[in-house]
Order: C-alpha cells, then sequence, then structure tokens
C-alpha cells in the first residue's frame, strides 16, 4: 500500500522542526524526510540526520540530474529534497514528512498533487521574534532578516490543505497528530487495509 506524502511549512522562527521532529517521534509509521543544503551546519546537528550537507557544486550536479523532488533558494541557501529517497519510501508503505518551505511546496504539489500540506502559524509576531532571538543561533541582521520575510511566507497559508497555530505546542502536536490520523481512516487507504475482513463481512 502506498504511502502518503505530508509536507509541513512555516515562516522561519515558527516552531516546525521541533514539532516536526515529536510528531514523528510520537507516531508509527512516519519519517521524516532529510533534505540535502548548502547552509552551513549549526551546533549540535549531525550530517544525514538533520540535514545531507552538501558544497553547492554538488548540489548543483545533483540539480543538473534532476534528483530533486523540490529545490528552493532560501536566506541565500539552497536546499533539495532527494525524489529517489522519497519515493522508496512511500512506495514501501512508509508515510514521509517533508519540512520545507512554501516555494518547495509549490513543486511538491505540481508533481505529487495527492501530498497532503500543513502550514503552522506563530502566535503573533513579537512571539515570532522572541523565539528567533531565543535560538541563538542567528545574528540580529539574520534575524531581522527573517522577519522582514515571514509576511511574505504567511501569505502563502491560502495554498496548504491544513492550518495549525503554535501558540501551545502540545495542542499543536495533537492537531498534527489528528491530521495524519484522519488521513490513515481514508476510504481508499482502509479498503486496502482491510481487504480481507471486508470480503468475509461482505460474504
Amino acid at each position: 500500500m502506498q504511502g502518503t506524502l505530508f509536507v509541513v511549512s512555516a515562516p522561519s522562527g515558527a516552531g516546525k522542526t521541533s514539532l516536526v521532529h515529536a510528531l514523528v517521534d510520537s507516531t508509527p509509521d512516519l519519517h521524516v524526510s532529510v533534505s540535502h543544503t548548502t547552509r552551513p551546519q549549526r551546533p549540535g546537528e549531525e550530517d544525514g540526520v538533520n540535514y545531507h550537507f552538501v558544497q553547492p557544486q554538488q548540489f548543483t550536479a545533483m540539480l543538473n540530474d534532476n534528483a530533486f523532488l523540490e529545490h528552493a533558494e532560501v536566506f541565500g541557501n539552497l536546499y533539495g529534497t532527494s525524489k529517489q529517497a522519497v519515493a522508496a519510501q512511500l512506495e514501501s508503505g512508509r508515510d514521509v514528512i517533508l519540512e520545507i518551505d512554501w516555494q518547495g511546496a509549490e513543486q511538491i504539489r505540481r508533481q505529487a498533487p495527492e501530498a497532503v500540506s500543513i502550514f503552522i502559524l506563530p502566535p503573533s509576531r513579537a512571539i515570532l521574534q522572541q523565539r528567533l532571538e531565543g535560538r541563538g543561533q542567528d545574528s540580529e541582521a539574520v534575524i531581522q532578516g527573517r522577519m522582514a520575510q515571514a509576511a511574505e511566507q504567511i501569505s502563502h497559508h491560502v495554498e496548504f490543505d491544513y492550518l495549525v497555530v503554535n501558540d501551545d505546542f502540545q495542542v499543536a502536536l495533537q492537531q498534527l497528530q489528528a491530521v495524519v490520523i484522519s488521513q490513515r481512516l481514508r476510504h481508499e487507504k482502509q479498503a486496502q487495509r482491510y481487504q480481507d475482513l471486508l470480503t468475509s463481512l461482505l460474504s
């Protein structure tokens, strides 16, 4: 049975990475796809776990080989999702979640219109800025750049299937879990999963 592809996007600092990690940890058979990026590795990040960190030349070579399901340039860095890696997991019946920006989500919708997309909002601009500053990973100039682009990113919320506000982390996590469960309960999935049961009940 083919797995479901989930796409999660948000402005930088909205908490999508923490939510996606908690969702994957708490949901059986849900796997996050590890993207390729040219951005520098941050303290505490692991190559192959958080991202596949590659040089710009390697990224360009993969792009020329049509190796990405989606790709985007964000704050001067390149990001891309391996087409082969995602296809292999979906074909094995696993659900896959992509944590990407709105540009990548737009490309996914064109190539995989059956994908389920979720946009995460911060509860306010003030809290968004507090979260960016609280990470302690970016300079003030970078933070202000992210804040300046936040409105443009948030304007694309209308293109997504679901909208979640990350005010209370546990509530937002429960809402993401509900989206995954609802997709797994769709008729076409359940009819395949319980084909033998349906046959016996109808005989």
